[in-house]
């Protein structure tokens, strides 16, 4: 299945602009707000409680203070989990957030879910290699697909890991912003969902790429859904299906996200599920990430 019922969501105690992180991440913007932690835990705390009312299951595990972990409202980054009991490890640029792999965090996991194994790709970050999880990866796990658009934190060596370990076939290519300059993580720029694809299609620069992308996705038999390069700086392209015990599903993004889109590009979505938003003007604008990044789907089978 495409979208999963249950998620992990990391609560930040310490939530702030990250400047290992910011040297490749031109979303962010650092901030002197000593309530910035504050308003993102605000945040944090009402997102999850729209996802709850309806329906999605969310496994939340508050971070804790040391080691100190300014990005830890980010899990999707250094954890995925998969439907056949593995999870995966990766390896990640900005070495504050390697000490985001807390014993809390997979305790949590374990206590609710079945683990099987465990695909371990933090090795690579001793060669300068880095993945990061599901950010530097879109994947769509029906058609065994990893759309991956290239940058420093999403390089082929790691990626071909992961997909020889997962048996999933890499779509590379290059993906700039508004400055030219590599778009850190792909799901900045694109989701994909059970029967339709949000892409900003524009900052695939090079032609035969974007071919290439879009080739992919008609082969999948899903439908587009184009987002400009100025939506995409709004993190339109930062969104993810889930699904809740009803089997209804939703598109989940911010609230920025959403009214950066026109009133086509949510009939569109809304054709096929209807759309949660949650206001994450603090956690996007100094974390440099949004409601996407915020949830490591969780396809574990249950425990009995």
């Amino acid at each position: 299945m495409q979208h999963s019922q249950h998620l992990l969501m990391v609560r930040p105690v310490g939530f702030q602009f990250n400047a290992e992180t910011a040297v490749n991440n031109s979303f962010q913007v650092a901030s002197q707000d000593p309530a910035i932690g504050q308003k993102a835990a605000a945040e944090f705390d009402g997102f999850v409680a729209k996802l709850r009312q309806k329906g999605v299951d969310v496994t939340v595990v508050n971070d804790t203070p040391q080691p100190h972990t300014p990005d830890s409202i980010f899990p999707n980054n250094w954890i995925s989990f998969h439907g056949d009991g593995r999870i995966c490890l990766y390896p990640m640029f900005a070495e504050n957030r390697r000490q985001e792999r807390k014993p809390t965090v997979l305790q949590a996991v374990n206590e609710k879910f079945q683990v099987t194994e465990t695909i371990d790709l933090t090795g690579f970050e001793a060669e300068d290699v880095f993945l990061e999880g599901t950010g530097s990866m879109v994947l769509d796990r029906e058609k065994k697909l990893a759309y991956a658009c290239l940058s420093p934190r999403t390089q082929e060596k790691a990626l071909a890991a992961f997909c020889e370990a997962m048996g999933y076939t890499p779509v590379v290519f290059w993906a700039l912003d508004q400055g030219q300059q590599p778009i850190y993580h792909t799901n900045v720029m694109m989701c994909v969902a059970d029967r339709y694809v949000v892409i900003c299609s524009a900052s695939i620069a090079n032609p035969k790429e974007k071919q290439l992308v879009l080739d992919t996705i008609a082969a999948s038999g899903k439908a587009v859904v184009d987002i400009g390069l100025e939506q995409m700086n709004q993190f339109a392209g930062n969104m993810l299906q889930v699904h809740n015990a009803a089997g209804e599903t939703f598109l989940v993004m911010s609230s920025q996200a959403y009214h950066s889109l026109n009133q086509e590009q949510i009939q569109q979505i809304e054709s096929y599920q209807p759309i949660i938003h949650s206001a994450l003007d603090t956690i996007e604008r100094h974390g440099g990430g949004s409601a996407r990044c915020m949830m490591a789907e969780v396809f574990l089978p249950l425990k009995g």
